[in-house]
């Protein structure tokens, strides 16, 4: 049989070639914005609103096993995107839910957070992008701009490093691992020596 590939079949040179220049579906991507109604004149600005489920997994926002933003769950956006020389300015808050533990009781926890979105998506070939790298400041992809990255960091710099259900939460016994909120002021466990612990078995319980 001729290993020899047919006329009318795509090399597989060629098809991974065309991988690399096809551009990412940015309209099906609940996180992307199109920024074209702006066609960079400076000053045009069109406010947006939207509604997108939270990312799971590895991908999740938050802080993993501590306190994040439940897959699927809506994060609300109120921004307003405003066209500037360098490329477009996003504006205005995200709002979530968070859930996790308190890290002294470890009882459920949630919280509603709100955090401020502030960020330049560069325009191609503006001075800005050639002059910083995309870990600074983001890029426009085809007249669009991605706001995931944004709103994740937004939310895990406003996020507790340790949440508590109260700050004066009385966390967990040592010795019973019991709620301490529960046990009352009078609970404590008897330290006995032990070397007197096989004396006290063969003593009478009363």
């Amino acid at each position: 049989m001729s290993n020899k590939p047919r006329p009318d079949a795509p090399s597989t040179s060629s098809t991974r070639a065309a991988a690399r220049v096809r551009p990412e579906r940015q309209d099906t991507n609940p996180w992307a914005f199109s920024t074209r109604e702006l066609g960079r004149r400076p000053g045009a600005m069109r406010p947006v609103t939207r509604s997108v489920p939270a990312p799971e997994g590895e991908e999740a926002i938050g802080l993993v096993d501590v306190f994040v933003v439940p897959a699927g769950s809506a994060i609300a956006l109120d921004l307003r995107l405003e066209s500037v020389s360098e490329g477009v300015y996003v504006s205005g808050t995200a709002t979530a839910r968070l859930e996790g533990e308190c890290s002294r009781c470890l009882d459920p926890l949630s919280e509603d957070v709100v955090v401020r979105v502030d960020e330049l998506f560069a325009y191609p070939d503006s001075i800005t992008e050639e002059t910083t790298d995309p870990d600074e400041i983001p890029r426009l992809v085809d007249d669009y701009l991605n706001l995931e990255q944004t709103v994740r960091d937004a939310v895990v710099i406003d996020l507790p490093l340790a949440p508590l259900c109260r700050e004066d939460c009385p966390g967990l016994c040592q010795e019973c691992g019991g709620r301490r909120a529960d046990l009352g002021p009078d609970h404590g466990h008897e330290t006995l020596d032990p070397r007197w612990a096989a004396l006290r078995e063969r003593l009478p319980s009363d």
